[in-house]
């Protein structure tokens, strides 16, 4: 019985991996706007693999793997292929290959890291902006220019996201984990957001999934830059008291 439990998160992996590679096809057909929906839609189902093995009680090593490579088929190279495809201003066909290339080797790495803190602190919070979370801001900016524009507007823009989210992937950075259980305030706090934004994406998605999904990664920074800056003030007290404690001796 067990092991046809294990089918379940395994067709939600499986279908993930095929939306990349719909993606991807829809890309070279010049269909860019589909090619972003079906890379959400990937996000959809690679949020729904986790819960469906934890609920059904079949997570395991083979999972987790197979899980990493749709990941990287669908929020790796579907989004580079993507961008390279839209033929932006801003850098020659070479700039466009060795930026994408980065963005790609970044997510590889960050899946691999993911891999490695599976069964431990990444159960709490992501360390290093996932993967699906640089992939869907980036598509949902796409989206977004198209709405307002009929065009991707500002490749400086993209330029810079991707270099950012490459460096936030490979980064200690943490970003919040959706919460299993909401017993506490901050996961009912969370709970909260996550409902409003959800019925703004309903009713708004081409506007309103961009402005989220960049929250989310500003959000992590803004904590981080706090952090550092309270070890920072940490340090400084603790140095001032040691040197008081010494002129009074």
């Amino acid at each position: 019985m067990p092991k046809y439990r294990e089918i379940f998160p395994g067709t939600f992996t499986m279908l993930n991996a095929v939306c990349g590679y719909i993606s991807i096809l829809l890309t070279l057909d010049g269909e860019y706007i589909n090619a972003c929906w079906f890379i959400i839609l990937a996000g959809f189902l690679d949020a729904l693999d986790g819960k469906v093995a934890r609920l059904s009680g079949v997570t395991s090593r083979f999972g987790i793997e197979l899980d990493s490579l749709a990941d990287f088929s669908s929020f790796g190279v579907a989004p580079a292929v993507l961008i390279y495809s839209l033929k932006l201003e801003a850098l020659g066909k070479l700039g466009w290959i060795i930026i994408t290339a980065i963005y790609i080797m970044a997510a590889g790495y960050r899946l691999a890291k993911f891999n490695l803190y599976a069964d431990t602190e990444e159960k709490r919070e992501f360390v290093g902006l996932p993967v699906p979370g640089a992939a869907l801001t980036l598509v949902s900016f796409v989206i977004f220019c198209y709405s307002l524009w009929g065009q991707v507007h500002y490749p400086e823009l993209v330029v810079s996201m991707i270099i950012l989210f490459a460096f936030l992937m490979v980064s200690q950075v943490e970003y919040d984990t959706f919460p299993e259980e909401f017993s506490t305030r901050q996961n009912r706090i969370k709970l909260l957001v996550l409902t409003m934004a959800s019925i703004a994406i309903i009713i708004k998605p081409r506007l309103v999934l961009f402005p989220f999904f960049g929250l989310y990664i500003l959000h992590g920074m803004l904590r981080e830059f706090y952090r550092m800056f309270a070890r920072g003030v940490e340090k400084v007290t603790a140095r001032s008291n040691n040197r008081e404690e010494n002129s009074d001796q």
